[in-house]
């Protein structure tokens, strides 16, 4: 019996339905405990490769043998190399994962969030294995895309899927932690491409500036798209309200955190218009706009169809973030004992400029490893 394979797709759904699955990772134990496949019922044991090269001996006690074994590494190979060990020492229903973490960096997984007025459509684009939401407004022939990644295939084919053409790509802001698929759908499609000007002083290339209070039309059926300036993660972020019903906050506000000033090294002078933004500008909105964030930091903040979001009022009870009444408190949280910065950030950030073009093999090396946009 030969070693089977199992998709990044059929992963995504294990734990978007919250299936058991038992995954063998031979990747070495930094790069495991720094990121991994997560899942709600999902199980490890993590050896590295170098360690099973004379045969599973090691772990053999450690595995089961009533359910699938998922074997796991960086691109796909050692994976399968250890599958069929295994299989030859007489374990069934053993799958290596094609492509390796890789691969499930890479994968996009589409939720339908809402029906928006006159026949338009939300969708959330899930990035399991790295945490970034993407976003799409259809409304008739014509589509939206905010902060959109950069497996920009994945979103013209939807569109097309949906009758409709991409028109308009929107990034809330300049990213430092993957490379925006904004200004390629842009190419790609004949799309506008909105930056927010404040965070585009250096870009190498041609945009549309987003300034505050802009409104952007999708399609025939007027969902409009009203541009917020709220500044503090970067000093050009801006949020979206869309169909007066949902703010989409990039990298602001997450479900269970708040965003960190100091990825571009400007810790101390963004730290003001963070707080401005999320004590103040925010607090002027409707409190029952439903929050879609650019983020998640873990599987828990998942909702029961896989989407990541939550009512701007419930935020402002539960999220820590919101209720520091200390401004010095509130600036040390911001500042100080921050997780590490996103791998290769200010590369990315130098992509997303247009200053460099790294190729392909390269951008996935920039973006391996989890999100690390949020302060905790």
């Amino acid at each position: 019996m030969s070693i089977q394979t199992m998709n990044v797709k059929e992963v995504a759904k294990k734990a978007l339905n919250k299936e058991q699955l038992f995954i063998l990772d031979v990747r070495n134990e930094d790069d495991f405990n720094d990121w991994k496949i997560e899942g709600e019922q999902f199980s490890y044991v993590n050896t590295p490769y170098f360690d099973l090269i004379d045969g599973i001996d090691p772990i053999k006690d450690q595995l089961p043998t009533d359910q699938d074994i998922l074997v796991v590494c960086a691109k796909g190979g050692s994976s399968e190399f250890v599958g069929e060990m295994l299989v030859e020492e007489g374990y069934e229903n053993v799958y290596s994962l094609e492509g390796g973490m890789k691969a499930w960096s890479e994968h996009l997984e589409p939720i339908k969030v809402a029906d928006l007025t006159d026949g338009g459509e939300l969708y959330q684009f899930v990035r399991l294995g790295k945490g970034c939401l993407s976003y799409m407004i259809i409304s008739g022939d014509e589509a939206a895309t905010i902060d959109a990644v950069r497996m920009t295939d994945v979103f013209v084919d939807f569109a097309k899927e949906k009758g409709a053409n991409i028109t308009h790509a929107l990034d809330t802001h300049l990213h430092a932690d993957h490379i925006s698929g904004g200004r390629r759908l842009a190419e790609e499609t004949g799309a506008t491409y909105w930056l927010p000007p404040k965070d585009a002083t250096e870009v190498q290339f041609e945009y549309k500036p987003l300034n505050d209070e802009d409104v952007i039309q999708v399609g025939s059926s007027n969902i409009d798209v009203h541009a917020l300036y709220s500044p503090g993660h970067t000093i050009g972020s801006t949020s979206f309200i869309v169909d007066d019903q949902y703010l989409l906050s990039g990298d602001i506000l997450f479900v269970n955190s708040i965003g960190r000033p100091d990825l571009a090294g400007k810790a101390e002078d963004w730290v003001g218009d963070l707080r401005e933004t999320l004590y103040s500008r925010y607090k002027e909105v409707s409190s029952d706009l439903y929050v879609l964030p650019a983020h998640f930091m873990t599987n828990d903040e998942l909702n029961n169809d896989g989407s990541v979001g939550e009512k701007l009022g419930t935020l402002y009870e539960k999220n820590h973030g919101l209720n520091v009444e200390d401004e010095n408190e509130f600036r040390s949280m911001v500042t100080e004992n921050l997780p590490p910065q996103p791998n290769s950030h200010q590369e990315i950030r130098e992509t997303n400029m247009g200053k460099i073009s790294p190729d392909h093999d390269r951008q996935r090396e920039m973006e391996i490893g989890p999100n690390r946009c949020a302060i905790q």
